[in-house]
């Protein structure tokens, strides 16, 4: 199938649920926006997409197993991978889709990231994690504010006793957080702002946990809090010696940016067409 072809699939599913999900969304954007649709593609889709998700060796490590902030494998150069992989991200670029997804969060303006910023695939396997942190407030040349992470999640028969799974700290990172499991054939849509904490647990299961993932942009930010900043991570409640740690190594890097808004170094996770 092609982009448009899934595109297709896409627009229909959220027709579907809209006042559903525009419901949910409303009820939690006080404090971290969010939605979720299952079943979101046909199953033999889904299914497909998994089986041809790249090997973690044509994939590139983040972080690491004694890394304060994540441990994970992601890719962004899709023509490296099986195409489907390709025109599955892309769909979620469809200028419908992007028009449903303004009118369910109540957002001005909403634009795709061709450039994959960030995006792309990823893979987690046993032992990784992400911990709590914020995403980078802006894409790539700081002209466009982040606004919307779209995570389809695509690994059959995933429980949520394998860890993985997506973790909303709506009242920080000092109060219980939201557990929202990356449940086979789910698509998860959380905003992202300055108090938009969120984090995947640690994988405990020998298996993959795969993740199609696009970032939407806008012109103004969320919130009017919201200011310009790095990723910035914390440690989990009972990771004090860490969450020190990782809160002078998000100020250490936030002043490196002042000094050199665009970064020292470009970043690998980007589509180079």
């Amino acid at each position: 199938m092609n982009r448009l072809d899934i595109a297709d699939l896409i627009i229909d599913k959220i027709t579907e649920q809209a006042e559903t999900v525009k419901d949910m969304y409303e009820s939690s954007v006080s404090n971290i926006g969010y939605f979720y649709i299952d079943n979101f593609l046909p199953v033999d889709l889904a299914t497909k997409i998994y089986d041809v998700f790249p090997s973690y060796n044509d994939m590139m490590l983040i972080g690491g197993k004694y890394n304060l902030r994540e441990y994970k494998y992601v890719t962004a150069q899709m023509n490296d991978h099986h195409p489907l992989l390709e025109e599955t991200i892309f769909a979620f670029q469809d200028h419908r889709i992007l028009a449903l997804v303004k009118n369910i969060c109540g957002i001005d303006s909403l634009y795709p990231d061709e450039n994959l910023y960030a995006g792309g695939i990823s893979l987690m396997h046993q032992g990784q994690f992400l911990n709590p942190h914020l995403d980078n407030s802006h894409e790539k040349d700081r002209k466009q504010w982040r606004v919307l992470n779209l995570l389809y999640y695509v690994t059959p028969d995933w429980q949520q006793a394998n860890g993985g799974n997506l973790e909303l700290w709506p009242d920080g990172i000092e109060n219980k957080q939201l557990t929202i499991d990356s449940s086979f054939n789910r698509l998860i849509v959380m905003a992202t702002h300055d108090k938009s904490w969120h984090s995947v647990s640690p994988i405990t299961a020998d298996k993959n946990r795969t993740c199609v993932s696009n970032y939407y942009f806008s012109d103004t930010a969320l919130k009017p809090t919201d200011q310009f900043h790095v990723t910035s991570f914390r440690g989990r409640p009972d990771q004090g010696v860490r969450d020190v740690a990782l809160q002078a190594d998000n100020a250490l890097r936030q002043g490196v940016r002042k000094l050199f808004p665009l970064g020292m170094i470009k970043t690998k996770q980007i589509y180079k067409k």
